[in-house]
Formats: structure tokens, C-alpha cells, sequence
């Protein structure tokens, strides 16, 4: 299986890092791995249009050609972000924006969408610090991406991984939420 890591966090050493390091450990030696760090990358996040660059165009930028390669390439995505502010990171809703353009991730039919990535699966991961009395009052931003971006582009999601009050773990909390991340690493 080809499988596209898309990591959107600026730190390898911060908790998503570590997540990172064990999905890349954990999954089987015999599928191909590739890791799309948007950090590290410099992904340019902000759309921008004008006379020459129009919204109805993004499926033929050439700057994120490589960007919707490896999607197409890719059999499974695996996503690993935090929640910051109630959302995605910047960088990560503005690759979503301009990579999985109309035309290339779907289009339109009459009042509805049919996507283009049929076929393929994902494994979003996320992590936060909210407490989990506050989590019915706030956005869950891996059921966002889950239902409203990647099922509308023909992307299923297999599975959800969130994370939460990662501030008020202890490091014996954290290590057993690692070893639940490897476990299911093992079983893609």
C-alpha cells in the first residue's frame, strides 16, 4: 500500500512529533511511505487571486502539482495536526484549500459534489487540550475533515484518533495514547 503522511505541526518534539515517530516505526516495512511535512516543506497556505490566478484554475497551479501527485499517488492519508483555537492549523486548512481544488478532489453535479479520490482511505489524528467536559461545546475538527472535505472528495476515513487535554496528562498517560497509536500503525 502507498501511504502519504501529511503532518501539520511545527515542532518534532512537541507530542504530535512523537505520534509521528510512532506511526513511521509502526507501519508494516512492506508498504511505501511518504511523509509530506508542511513545516518543513514551507507550504505556502494563503490562496491568492487576481486576473491570472482564479479560484476555478487551482487544479492546474503548478505550484501544488507535486501537492496533488502524491495524493493520487497515495493509497491511504494519514493526517497529524492539533487543535489550536478550535481548528486546524493554518498551514494544513490552507493545503486543503489549494490542493484538494474543484476539478481535481471533485466537482459539482446539480446542488451536490461527487468526489474524485474514490478508492482511497485515510487515518486522521489530532490532539488538543481541552478538558473533556468542555468537548460538547467545541468543533471537532477530525469529524470536520472526516465529514465535510475528505468523504465529499470520495476519501474514506477508517479511522479518527483525537487526543485531548494533553496539558493536564501525565508522561504514563501519554506513553499508553503512543502505544495505541503503534497498535494501530500495525494494523494498516
Amino acid at each position: 500500500m502507498k501511504i502519504l503522511i501529511i503532518y501539520a505541526h511545527p515542532n518534532h518534539n512537541s507530542f504530535n512529533g512523537a505520534i509521528l515517530k510512532q506511526v513511521q516505526a509502526n507501519l508494516d516495512r512492506n508498504h511505501e511511505v511518504t511523509l509530506l511535512d508542511l513545516y518543513a516543506e514551507k507550504f505556502n497556505p494563503v490562496l491568492s487571486f487576481d486576473e491570472d490566478h482564479r479560484r476555478r484554475d487551482l487544479e492546474k497551479d503548478p505550484e501544488t502539482q507535486t501537492y496533488r501527485d502524491l495524493i493520487t499517488w497515495a493509497d491511504h492519508l494519514i493526517f497529524i495536526f492539533p487543535i489550536w483555537w478550535s481548528g486546524m492549523p493554518a498551514i494544513l486548512k490552507g493545503f486543503i484549500d489549494r490542493v484538494f481544488a474543484t476539478g481535481f478532489a471533485y466537482s459539482y453535479k446539480g446542488m451536490g459534489m461527487v468526489g474524485h479520490l474514490k478508492g482511497k482511505t485515510a487515518w486522521i489524528i489530532s490532539t488538543h487540550n481541552t478538558p473533556g467536559i468542555f468537548l460538547p461545546f467545541v468543533q471537532d475538527y477530525g469529524k470536520v475533515l472526516k465529514r465535510q472535505i475528505l468523504r465529499m472528495c470520495g476519501i474514506k476515513t477508517r479511522r479518527v484518533s483525537t487526543f485531548s487535554y494533553l496539558r493536564g496528562s501525565s508522561p504514563e498517560k501519554r506513553q499508553k495514547l503512543l502505544e495505541k497509536v503503534a497498535q494501530e500503525a500495525r494494523h494498516i
